[in-house]
């Protein structure tokens, strides 16, 4: 953390090592920004993964449905019987019949807003709201079975887990995408250290004779590589914040819309230009160290 520390305090006839200008300098800053740049999407997009999940875990974990499919002449007795036994049913906490409009709505993603509901026979749907532990659904549904052959009790499990699990998957898989972006950054960055460094060859023999330490070399390389990292990082920050910002929201939810960070997320994409940094120095560090052994 010193030797790191050390970086930003510069030593100024130590830095005429390293060349201000040419591909090296150009490839560094460049490679930082677009990773950077990638680095704030790919957080956002694990950031929101891991939040929907969360969310929809929580949201459909507390509720259920009940579907009663029967005769029209035997559907409203049949619903009648129903909320009668989620009202004795422990565990339920309230239950609510669902009208007409509002499956529509419900069904309005798949067939549009011009589905005559009128015209069709919809089952009754009946939305419940679970208390904590949940019913005995088992026992629930032997009772549904026997005195409403017709309801169906639905926990939303079947598709709960498959929602919640793709969450989870893409939110892994975003993780796995910053570790390559991380190799990426720190393999550039050594290797421009590298080519800068045999680029200079002639002008750290020069320094040698005169007495100069290979740490002291090194550690020149190691501070015009490291700030040139974290430059070019936070230009990549501050523009991949404005697109993820620019990033539309999807009408209805889902997981579209929920791309962004929020509250204390926000610390993450600012951390991102010092984490190139530390990569960088700690890639340059090793590459020069292995260049000036190389070079004897």
């Amino acid at each position: 953390m010193s030797a790191l520390l050390a970086l930003f305090k510069g030593d100024t006839s130590a830095e005429s090592v390293v060349p201000r200008t040419g591909f090296t300098a150009i490839l560094t800053i460049a490679c930082a920004a677009a990773m950077a740049f990638l680095a704030v999407f790919v957080l956002a997009l694990a950031l929101s993964a891991g939040r929907q999940a969360a969310d929809w875990e929580a949201s459909l974990a507390d509720t259920a449905t009940v579907r009663i499919s029967a005769p029209a002449e035997m559907a409203d007795v049949q619903a009648d019987t129903v909320e009668t036994i989620l009202s004795q049913t422990p565990g339920i906490g309230a239950t609510r019949r669902l009208t007409d409009d509002e499956q529509a709505l419900l069904l309005q993603p798949w067939f549009g807003s011009d589905l005559p509901v009128e015209s069709l026979r919809l089952p009754i749907l009946i939305d419940v709201t679970l208390t904590e532990g949940g019913p005995d659904v088992i026992g629930l549904r032997q009772r549904l079975s026997a005195e409403a052959p017709g309801a169906v009790y639905d926990d939303h499990g079947r598709w709960r887990a498959p929602m919640v699990d793709a969450a989870r998957g893409l939110r892994t898989l975003s993780l796995i995408a910053l570790i390559l972006i991380a190799t990426v950054t720190g393999v550039t960055v050594a290797l421009a250290a590298s080519a800068a460094i045999s680029a200079n060859g002639q002008v750290i023999d020069v320094l040698r004779l005169v007495g100069a330490e290979d740490r002291y070399i090194s550690r020149a390389f190691t501070r015009r590589f490291t700030l040139r990292t974290l430059a070019g990082a936070a230009v990549g920050v501050v523009f991949g914040l404005i697109a993820v910002a620019l990033i539309p929201t999807v009408a209805g939810g889902g997981l579209a819309s929920a791309v962004g960070f929020r509250g204390a997320e926000w610390i993450w994409p600012a951390l991102v230009p010092f984490v190139a940094a530390v990569l960088a120095f700690a890639a340059t560090r090793a590459a020069a160290a292995r260049r000036l052994n190389e070079a004897g």
